[in-house]
């Protein structure tokens, strides 16, 4: 539309530069005014016969009114459209869990207001929701962390945490056991979806957006290294999108009685064991948290206690990797990753 209709109740045009013309055009100084008695042939038959009256101002006003009341209705349209959006994205992301806060972005705050920012407030918000989990297979007893991601029990941890077990137990910060059953394994992003026998009414941790961390970010890590649960840590986000080398088979955890064995590749060069020739490569958060075998499948979670990455690799410099221990430079698969990879992990993983 290239008029505008005016306070005034005037049409401006847009090309006469600010002169204006009545409402009603017909209504002009004219030659040839409109014969009132024969409205069939008035001054210019492309117009209407006007009404016996000129508009007023409160009609005038009415009218821009509308304006805002059906940009507000639009909005309010739109803002229906988004939130169907949203709990379609919750619904793929927890199943039919759909009260397990599980997405977020990093502006959502679950730490109270009075603990906001500290490590001690993140630890509290988010210690409910990181798990011990104790796997056993052939090659023996080993221990790793896990964070629970719906409250019927759904668990997300590493693969090489879970890898070629045959039996799976898990225990909560509170020292609730439960058995739990292994759903799917991706090795090739070294991620494993595990999920509690009989379990309801866990607090789920909420899912933040790795693609907003930023390096210099404040983070805490939560897990079991060498098997002290619920242990806290806390640091920076040291560098972005690390190239990591990991094995994709198990062994990378605490080994109960025999010493730790965690090893990944890093710049060309093996750390902490032997990966083996079976291995995949991805992308890592890095992070001076101190993190030591145990921390396998915890969480890093930034200061809004969003989880943004899955802890999963460490560097030691010890020549042994029964003395290997953190020296400030862990590794996390970013949580976009893991969340683009649940409906795989549901639907048995891709090493199914």
């Amino acid at each position: 539309m290239t008029e505008s209709f005016r306070r005034s109740g005037e049409y401006e045009n847009p090309q006469g530069h600010g002169h204006h013309q009545p409402a009603y055009p017909q209504q002009q100084a004219s030659a040839s005014p409109v014969n009132p008695v024969n409205p069939v042939n008035p001054v210019n038959p492309e117009w209407p016969p006007p009404p016996p009256y000129q508009p007023h101002a409160p009609s005038n006003a009415g009218k821009r009114a509308r304006g805002p009341m059906a940009l507000l209705a639009a909005v309010a349209i739109v803002a229906a459209a988004i939130g169907g959006g949203t709990a379609y994205g919750i619904q793929e992301l927890t199943g039919n869990d759909i009260a397990a806060s599980t997405t977020a972005t990093s502006a959502t705050s679950v730490v109270p207001a009075s603990q906001k920012g500290t490590v001690a407030g993140v630890a509290k918000a988010v210690s409910p929701s990181i798990v011990e989990v104790s796997a056993s297979s052939n090659a023996g007893e080993s221990t790793g962390s896990g964070v629970i991601i719906t409250k019927g029990g759904e668990i997300i941890t590493n693969n090489h945490v879970v890898a070629d077990a045959s039996s799976v137990k898990v225990t909560t910060s509170t020292g609730k056991k439960y058995t739990a059953r292994v759903v799917g394994t991706d090795s090739k992003k070294d991620l494993a979806l595990i999920k509690l026998v009989n379990a309801s009414g866990l607090k789920a941790a909420t899912l933040g957006d790795s693609g907003n961390v930023k390096v210099g970010d404040e983070v805490v890590a939560i897990g079991s290294p060498e098997g002290l649960t619920g242990t806290v840590t806390s640091g920076i986000v040291s560098a972005l999108n690390r190239d990591v080398t990991v094995a994709t088979g198990g062994g990378q955890q605490q080994q109960q009685g025999g010493g730790s064995d965690w090893p990944f590749e890093f710049g060309g060069q093996q750390f902490n064991g032997d990966t083996g020739s079976s291995t995949t490569t991805y992308k890592a958060i890095q992070t001076d948290a101190s993190l030591n075998p145990g921390n396998s499948g915890g969480a890093l979670i930034d200061m809004n206690g969003n989880i943004i990455g899955i802890n999963s690799a460490m560097y030691s410099a010890a020549q042994s990797s029964s003395d290997a221990g953190s020296v400030g430079l862990g590794f996390a698969i970013p949580i976009n990753t893991v969340k683009s990879d649940l409906s795989t992990l549901r639907a048995g993983g891709s090493d199914s």
